[in-house]
């Protein structure tokens, strides 16, 4: 088996994870679906954490990143403002450079790594 990684960035404000993988995910969720509930569907979490991460995500960043209008006859609904947007793609990005960067070292480790381990 060959050496494997594993990489997990989250940027943090204060005791609060400001941003990481899973929020991103919910981001690109309620920019495909156009509201949390739909996202959350998506996702296979209950509406009430994605609207707890949404609310998070709010508190540590100014302006908000998701805007959403109340349901009711005319429809809620949610989307990225253009803060939200610009951190999901600079996020995105971030991701793409740090793959970038594990795979330009994985030779080295490679050519100093054991044979894997047998049970």
């Amino acid at each position: 088996m060959p050496l494997r990684h594993s990489v997990r960035i989250r940027w943090h404000l204060d005791d609060a994870i400001a941003f990481g993988p899973g929020k991103a995910d919910l981001l690109a969720a309620i920019r495909d679906c156009g509201s949390i509930s739909s996202a959350a569907r998506k996702l296979d979490m209950s509406y009430r954490r994605a609207w707890l991460l949404v609310e998070a995500m709010n508190r540590c960043f100014d302006p908000p990143l998701v805007a959403s209008a109340t349901g009711g006859s005319g429809g809620g609904g949610a989307r990225l403002t253009d803060s939200g947007l610009a951190v999901l793609a600079e996020f995105e990005q971030l991701q793409q450079r740090v793959q970038a960067l594990i795979e330009a070292s994985r030779p080295a480790f490679e050519r100093h790594a054991r044979r894997a381990l047998t049970t």
